[in-house]
């Protein structure tokens, strides 16, 4: 469906918000840079600012809280020939197939900014923790839902952990390698396929599994 002209103009409100705030706070630091300061770089005010974003940290952390009902809609469907971890791979995938037409395109330069931020900044860092950490929970929950007499809160919060633990770090190692915003789904899909196979299915490069 065709983008309409009043979702585009939000839309790049948003995008230029989020670009502006990035900017500011790695000129001149996260702690040092106010709401009012944000919203004059992008030229908007202040109440167009929260139109968009509850704080300032939601500029860096909005997007990933959005859409997260795909994923649990996606374990909720579980299928009566699906294992576990055949569920979570599903989920990833419809998750990724949902979100990736959504997120703006991004330069090399902007991924890695955005991640030293989340990851040098005292703040950003416990935040970005904590949503991991809720994530983690709330879909290990789904899971020992979807499989009750076959799964268990520890299993199920192993599983969790190595699939997103692996996807995240991935992710991660791609953006601060500076590539770009594709191979940032690509490592992504690798850090999935290597949750999936088990540690043991890593080898040296040129040898065979």
């Amino acid at each position: 469906m065709a983008e309409s002209r009043r979702a585009r103009k939000k839309r790049l409100t948003k995008e230029r918000i989020a670009a502006a705030a990035v900017r500011l706070f790695e000129q001149q630091g996260y702690e040092q840079t106010t709401v009012a300061q944000i919203a004059a770089a992008a030229d908007v005010d202040a109440k167009t600012f929260f139109n968009y974003f509850r704080s300032k940290d939601e500029v860096l952390f909005a997007d990933s809280e959005q859409d997260f009902d795909v994923l649990f809609e996606a374990i909720a469907a579980r299928r009566p020939d699906e294992s576990p971890g055949q569920v979570l791979a599903r989920m990833v995938r419809e998750y990724a197939a949902h979100r990736r037409p959504k997120v703006p395109p991004r330069k090399p330069e902007e991924l890695s900014a955005t991640a030293r931020l989340a990851l040098t900044t005292p703040a950003l860092q416990a935040k970005g923790l904590y949503l991991l950490l809720d994530l983690q929970q709330r879909i290990a929950g789904e899971l020992v839902k979807a499989f009750p007499d076959q799964l268990d809160p520890i299993t199920a919060a192993a599983m969790t952990g190595s699939l997103l633990g692996a996807i995240q770090q991935a992710s991660l190692a791609s953006v601060q390698l500076g590539r770009s915003q594709d191979e940032l789904w690509e490592a992504a899909q690798h850090g999935l396929d290597i949750a999936l196979r088990g540690l043991l299915s890593v080898r040296p490069s040129g040898e065979s599994p």
